[in-house]
């Protein structure tokens, strides 16, 4: 049985979600579902590669060692060392391999990239421990975001990429009258990949945002180079591992994929990108270095940056659940997520079930939800995970300065398992409609903004004026008015911006659901793709016709 054969099933299941934008995971995201010992045995996997070099059966003879990676719940450095290589080298092997990989069929390379993530299945929880070490997730955010939701991403890029390269037939018969004669001619249709494809991941999502681009690449035949931030490899190098013996074990060169690993002083990425036979590149993280890889003459890319969300608050049934929902979106992973709300837009009164609340009563009551959340011994450090890196932790620090009130100083959180665990709550400070300069810039981490507006529709107008030029990837808005509903929706839709309304309960506007939700449209600034419609994986490959005449 071909691989291909053995997977069919769970391609055809993921091709129907597409089509339908219905729920489907074939990755369960519950721990209770794998085995007792599973999460035992993954945190003796994860130490277990602790304070050595970690090896890459495909790569040989690096350079040398490097890495520089520190736990942000410990603050001990890993002791991680990964196999630095010139570009050259890198480039050269990605080359050879394309040239064998893209002879391979769509339907082969489907079946073996699905049975990768089968084998990336049984190591969701050694993942998950090393996502933990090094982006500061919480533990089951590490496993659901690096394991099994990152692997049902990976899924929706390979079954989307195999219906787009089967979407014509491989051969036809084509014939034209031609008055007593004909003109018959046997046409081939061949989608041909573009090349060699560039992954550059970041510091906080280093296997979900990495996953889409890797397998999008491969499954369309294209040979891949993996380039994690520095301070967050160990998630994604486990991966490549992984996808380099499934390549291994089938027959193939495991150099189809590779790792180009560095260090923040002795950077590789740009001499990456801009290399000639650099084709294809993903890339995840801030709007300027995202800007450049845009820039670059003859590459397709693939961008997510920064984006500035917003929440609009009109009038609600519920104030308070809506508020608990807003508290736990700002405070999930420190507000360290693309998606997370960071500007919420206030008129002056806001109609609340029966009543009317003044804006400082609103914002009141949005102070307290985040401060009953994260000073819940039970559930506050969870829920904030830890600061990737000091950078984050500095903004947190020293923005509220600027704002005209803060309504919420940022504290330092205890964690009982991680007692030197770079950990605080979150920042809130208030400003005026007028104050621009404090909230028309993305603050990456836990700070939130709330803003005070003369009204619905001037609230709106801010939203929309800055998704337009900085870009969002979410906004949350909250309105009992159906006229104010589909006013909103039109205005934010003009701007790429999708709007997700009255949100409460236990699901956020920071979750995006594969196989459902386009995570970022690629129609603002905030990026340029995305994740995971049509486009994603049709632009790494090209449509080109043969004919040949039949006598």
């Amino acid at each position: 049985m071909s691989l291909f054969e053995k997977h069919n099933e769970i391609l055809d299941r993921a091709v129907k979600a597409i089509r339908e934008r219905s729920f489907y995971a074939a990755y369960p995201d519950n721990p209770k579902a794998f085995s007792e010992d599973a999460p035992a045995q993954g945190l003796e996997t994860f130490q277990g590669l602790l304070n050595k070099n970690f090896d890459l059966e495909a790569q040989r003879s690096p350079l040398h060692w490097l890495g520089e990676e520190v736990s942000p719940y410990t603050n001990e450095p890993l002791g991680v060392l990964y196999p630095v290589y010139s570009v050259e080298d890198l480039v050269s092997n990605s080359k050879i391999a394309f040239h064998t990989w893209r002879k391979i069929s769509p339907s082969e390379r489907a079946g073996l990239l699905v049975e990768s993530l089968e084998r990336m299945k049984a190591h969701f929880f050694d993942i998950a421990s090393a996502t933990q070490h090094t982006t500061g997730q919480s533990w089951i955010m590490s496993f659901q975001a690096s394991g099994p939701h990152a692997a049902d991403r990976a899924l929706e890029a390979i079954a989307m990429g195999y219906a787009e390269l089967t979407r014509f037939p491989e051969k036809v018969m084509w014939e034209k009258p031609m008055g007593k004669s004909s003109v018959r001619l046997e046409k081939t249709l061949q989608p041909v990949p573009k090349g060699i494809s560039l992954v550059i991941g970041c510091s906080t999502f280093p296997v979900w945002n990495s996953l889409p681009g890797i397998y999008a690449s491969l499954v369309t035949g294209n040979s891949v180079i993996v380039k994690p931030h520095p301070r967050s490899v160990l998630p994604i190098a486990i991966c490549v591992s992984l996808l380099q013996q499934t390549l291994a074990a089938n027959g193939y060169d495991p150099s189809i994929v590779q790792l180009a690993a560095d260090t923040s002083s002795s950077q590789n990425t740009k001499e990456i990108a801009s290399h000639p036979y650099i084709t294809l590149i993903d890339y995840t993280g801030s709007s300027s270095f995202g800007n450049y890889i845009e820039s670059l003459p003859g590459k397709t890319t693939f961008t997510e940056k920064a984006g500035i969300n917003a929440v609009i608050i009109d009038s609600v049934k519920d104030l308070d659940a809506a508020l608990q929902n807003l508290a736990f979106s700002v405070s999930l992973y420190s507000g360290q997520m693309c998606t997370a709300p960071q500007n919420f837009f206030i008129p002056e009164t806001v109609r609340a079930g029966d009543q009317v609340l003044s804006f400082d009563v609103v914002a009141a009551k949005l102070k307290e939800a985040i401060s009953g959340l994260v000073s819940n011994p039970k559930m506050g450090s969870g829920v904030l995970g830890a600061i990737q890196n000091e950078e984050t932790l500095e903004r947190a620090q020293h923005t509220g300065s600027r704002g005209k009130k803060i309504w919420l100083e940022p504290m330092a959180v205890k964690n009982d398992e991680f007692l030197n665990a770079r950990t605080i709550s979150p920042l809130l400070m208030e400003a005026d409609s007028a104050d621009a300069q404090l909230f028309e810039n993305e603050l990456f981490g836990p700070v939130s903004i709330v803003i005070k507006t003369k009204n619905t529709v001037e609230a709106l107008r801010l939203a929309k004026e800055l998704a337009a030029e900085h870009g969002a990837i979410t906004c949350a808005a909250y309105t009992t008015n159906d006229s104010v509903m589909k006013m909103i929706c039109d205005e934010m839709n003009e701007v790429f911006v999708p709007v997700t309304f009255n949100l409460t309960g236990p699901y956020w506007v920071n979750q995006h659901a594969a196989f459902s939700d386009f995570h970022v449209t690629g129609g603002n600034p905030a990026g340029n793709a995305s994740l995971v419609n049509p486009e994603f994986v049709i632009k790494r490959f090209v449509w080109v016709g043969n004919r040949n005449m039949i006598a």
